[in-house]
């Protein structure tokens, strides 16, 4: 008996030790690039910190930035965002979110409703963006569940254990960088914004004042209104944008759409793409890449104007100056020096007609 208690014993330790190995080497041997960092930028960040998180797809993290918001008005704003990001995934976005902050703010970018999920769920990478780029946890194994197809249910194992897609990645574990993703705990320099300096203009969009309205996919539909009932639940506060972009007629009308049901339910709808004069945005010369994405000239303005719109119909605290905000402190002193190159960058490129390549860019164009 206590040989088979000592035997017990031993499997035990063992299988704890191999699971206590097994969770940092998964998390280092994902993917490395811009998603990874953002997300283990946002688990870095200490609890209960975040005045505001924005969630949603690339219109994200290049078009509003972080450090320049928090060292204008001191309003710590972090974004979950990920590339061609499925709008199923935003409520349980935000119930991620809340396992270790408490933000004042929801900013939901709603670009991606236009956009049919069938065609979304045929490209698991989309879903992937987001349960690849959670720590583990029960509500991540709930995500999966929820974002994963029926017809796929049988293989979701490589979706709870990760590893399995990407057990041949060893050549991470030689990278330094990732031994700081060990525990999904590395602090993000610039509070996941991206910079870009590439410059792809295109003409202004004509049909920002179209006053139709358009159906959005049912589906996308049942999500928006899903998320809405949880937040209504939760009596929390949240804005619901459209970032400018090469907008078209139909998007405008479903963009009218959605904004009928977003007020319906009491919260406020702010469609970027009824502001260009505001904004002062110039589509010849302030995107990345035709119209998708602007880049760090388009950013700065984007991120103007939602400090003006957010200090006028919200009350925040000015975090400046508190010891616990120090890295915040660092990313906006940083981001001033990367602007300036930036801007140098893209001035030269405008002026020598130096123009990004078309389809050179990773991030999604909806």
């Amino acid at each position: 008996m206590k040989n088979r208690i000592k035997t017990a014993g031993q499997i035990a330790a063992f299988l704890a030790i191999f699971f206590m190995l097994l969770l940092p080497v998964s998390y280092m041997v994902r993917t490395n690039g811009e998603v990874k960092d953002r997300f283990s930028g946002f688990y870095a960040e200490k609890d209960n910190t975040l005045d505001i998180v924005m969630i949603g797809s690339s219109p994200v993290f290049p078009y509003y930035a972080a450090p320049k918001l928090w060292g204008e008005t001191g309003i710590a704003m972090y974004p979950l965002a990920s590339n061609m990001q499925r709008p199923a995934a935003m409520k349980y976005l935000v119930e991620e979110a809340e396992r270790s902050q408490s933000p004042e703010l929801y900013i939901f970018e709603m670009r991606m409703y236009t956009t049919e999920d069938e065609y979304l769920r045929s490209n698991m990478a989309y879903t992937r963006g987001v349960t690849d780029n959670m720590t583990y946890s029960v509500h991540r194994l709930e995500t999966v569940k929820a974002l994963v197809p029926e017809n796929e249910v049988e293989s979701m194992l490589p979706y709870y254990l990760d590893l399995m897609k990407y057990h041949t990645n060893w050549k991470m574990l030689a990278l330094p960088s990732e031994w700081g993703n060990m525990f999904y705990h590395k602090k993000n320099p610039y509070k996941g914004y991206t910079f870009r300096d590439d410059v792809g203009p295109q003409p202004m969009p004509d049909c920002s004042e179209e006053k139709g309205v358009m159906p959005i996919p049912e589906e996308q539909e049942e999500y928006l209104r899903d998320l809405l009932d949880m937040l209504q639940t939760m009596e929390q506060e949240a804005l619901f944008i459209v970032s400018p972009y090469g907008v078209s007629a139909e998007e405008q009308q479903m963009f009218n759409y959605m904004e009928e049901i977003v007020a319906s339910y009491g919260y406020t709808f702010l469609n970027m793409n009824k502001h260009y004069e505001e904004i002062g945005i110039v589509f010849e010369e302030d995107y990345a890449d035709y119209g998708s994405h602007t880049n760090a000239v388009g950013a700065e303005k984007c991120t103007d104007f939602l400090e003006r719109y957010l200090l006028e119909h919200y009350s925040f605290a000015d975090k400046r100056g508190d010891a616990a905000y120090a890295s915040w402190d660092q990313s906006y002193l940083d981001w001033q020096a990367e602007m300036e190159s930036a801007r140098e960058t893209i001035r030269e490129r405008i002026a020598n007609e130096e123009y990004a390549e078309i389809g050179a860019t990773e991030e999604d164009g909806e």
